[in-house]
C-alpha cells in the first residue's frame, strides 16, 4: 500500500524521467516485471523494456518532450492523474512540428512502484496538429480498435453485457 504523498512523489519523478529521457529513472519507478501500455507503441514489460521505450522510441520521435502529471490520487492500490505532454516530433513526415495532448493514467500500485501503467489519450488531437493525413488516421484508430477489443479485460467486459467484440 502507498500513501497518497508517496504516489504523488513516485509520479512526479515518473513524469521527470519521461521529460529527461532518463530510461534507468523512469523505469525504476515500475516493479521488476511492471507493464507500461502505451497507446502508440503498445505494452512494455520489464524494466529493460520500459527504459528502452521511452529512449529507443519517445525520445526517437519526439524532442523537447515535456509531460507533467495533475491532481493525484490513490486509494493505496491504484492511483489516477491527469496529464498535459508537450513535444516536438521528429519523425522526417512531421519534422518539427509542435503537439500538445493531455491524458488520463491508471497506476496499479505494488510495493510503493508501478506495476502496471495505462493511459487514455486522444491521438486524433495529436495526428491532427501533426498533420497526418485522414486515410493514415483511420488506418491507425483501426488498429487502436483492434487493440482494444483485444484486451482480456473488454473480452470480459463485452461477455457480461451478453455482447461479444467485433
Amino acid at each position: 500500500m502507498i500513501s497518497q504523498q508517496a504516489f504523488e512523489a513516485l509520479i512526479t519523478k515518473f513524469a521527470a524521467a519521461g521529460t529527461a529521457g532518463d530510461g534507468a529513472a523512469f523505469a525504476a519507478c515500475f516493479t521488476p516485471d511492471g507493464v507500461y501500455h502505451d497507446y502508440i507503441y503498445g505494452p512494455h514489460q520489464g524494466r529493460a523494456s520500459i527504459a528502452e521505450m521511452l529512449t529507443g522510441l519517445f525520445h526517437r520521435d519526439a524532442t523537447d518532450y515535456h509531460w507533467q502529471m495533475f491532481d493525484p490520487i490513490t486509494d493505496g492500490h491504484i492511483g489516477y492523474s491527469w496529464s498535459l505532454s508537450n513535444f516536438t516530433s521528429t519523425i522526417p513526415q512531421f519534422q518539427g512540428r509542435r503537439v500538445t495532448i493531455d491524458g488520463m493514467s491508471r497506476f496499479v500500485l505494488k510495493d510503493g512502484l508501478i506495476e502496471e501503467y495505462r493511459e487514455s489519450v486522444n491521438g486524433g488531437i495529436a495526428m491532427r496538429q501533426l498533420g497526418v493525413e485522414p486515410e493514415r488516421m483511420a488506418k491507425v484508430f483501426d488498429r487502436w480498435s483492434n487493440r482494444l477489443l483485444a484486451e482480456p479485460h473488454t473480452k470480459a467486459y463485452l461477455q457480461g453485457l451478453g455482447r461479444a467484440s467485433n
